[in-house]
């Protein structure tokens, strides 16, 4: 009998994509999954909904947009729903494991194209690159507090002391390992707010990579941030940057799909953790697309916006619903 086992390969020995450290089966799949669930938790706790949106945006005024403007809210509105459609219908297969990863696909591209639109109906910008479009999300709905809550959780900095701490008073002693399954919203912000954390690690990671690449740190002819003049330019570097929900999304997106291949397609335990995986998806993307519809709803004003739903209701190609969203 053969010796062979990918578990064995992948989490001894690594592989191209990942030179410098192998996948960690102990966390790996659980984070991915429990942090989805901790969001489904909160979204139904606080009752993300359209209504709901539609409260908590009541003070948002109408405002003036081209034709073309009108239309990249509409159409980043139409890709959002579309993508809920497709997790709708993913929820009916009964071996989530063979759908783990397109769900995964299906759920991100959902919030950007709706963090898209909200951008859109805020200011009437468009971006092309997806973390253009996670720092005017964050710099003009999670920062300003107009975002709902779970999509409100943030950092504003990567200094490692100071995001630290922002994050202990935002989860205000609700800890949470994400190794666990949160079972209600005290447990789901804990869990919330710990993967908040690790993404602001990464983020930091990421930001001091790049800055050991500049001509700025090359100059200091240093390898490392020793000495106090490679620590200076670093914490300049970080003390500006935020972490928000769709900071911690296109993370996701990568991690999940990506790193995890062997976690969400491999093991006999894996289906197990994975049955409430793609109805957790759904949830948390539906809070989303409500939330932005009822933001943009309120910039576009109530005619415009309801000849937009009705006319995507008689025409969608797909099964879902916008009324069952946007009402």
């Amino acid at each position: 009998m053969s010796d062979f086992s990918l578990y064995q390969r992948f989490t001894t020995q690594g592989t191209l994509s990942d030179p410098g450290e192998v996948p960690d089966p102990r966390f790996a799949l659980p984070s991915t999954v429990n942090w989805m669930h901790a969001l489904a938790v909160l979204v139904e706790s606080d009752g993300v909904r359209f209504s709901s949106a539609l409260s908590f945006y009541g003070r948002v005024a109408k405002r003036a947009f081209t034709p073309q403007e009108e239309n990249s809210i509409f159409e980043q509105l139409l890709f959002s729903l579309h993508q809920l459609s497709a997790l709708e219908a993913l929820r009916q297969i009964p071996c989530k494991a063979d759908v783990a990863r397109v769900g995964i696909v299906a759920w991100y591209y959902g919030i950007y194209s709706a963090a898209s639109a909200m951008v859109a109906a805020q200011d009437g910008s468009f971006q092309d690159d997806h973390t253009g479009t996670a720092n005017a999300w964050d710099r003009q709905f999670a920062a300003t507090g107009i975002a709902m809550v779970p999509f409100s959780l943030r950092v504003s900095t990567l200094l490692e002391a100071n995001y630290k701490a922002e994050v202990d008073a935002l989860k205000g002693g609700a800890s949470f390992d994400l190794l666990s399954k949160p079972s209600n919203p005290v447990e789901a912000l804990g869990a919330s707010c710990a993967y908040l954390s690790g993404s602001a690690a990464w983020w930091k990671w990421k930001a001091e990579e790049a800055l050991k690449q500049s001509r700025e740190f090359k100059a200091l002819n240093v390898t490392n941030f020793r000495t106090k003049a490679a620590r200076d330019m670093r914490d300049s570097r970080l003390r500006g940057k935020s972490v928000s929900f769709l900071h911690q999304a296109f993370r996701y997106r990568g991690k999940a799909n990506y790193r995890e291949a062997l976690f969400l397609g491999y093991g006999a335990h894996a289906e197990n953790l994975l049955a409430e995986y793609i109805d957790d998806l759904a949830a948390v993307l539906r809070g989303f697309t409500s939330m932005a519809g009822a933001f943009a709803s309120k910039r576009l004003g109530k005619t415009l916006w309801d000849e937009f739903v009705n006319d995507l209701e008689q025409n969608r190609t797909f099964q879902l619903s916008p009324k069952s969203v946007w009402s």
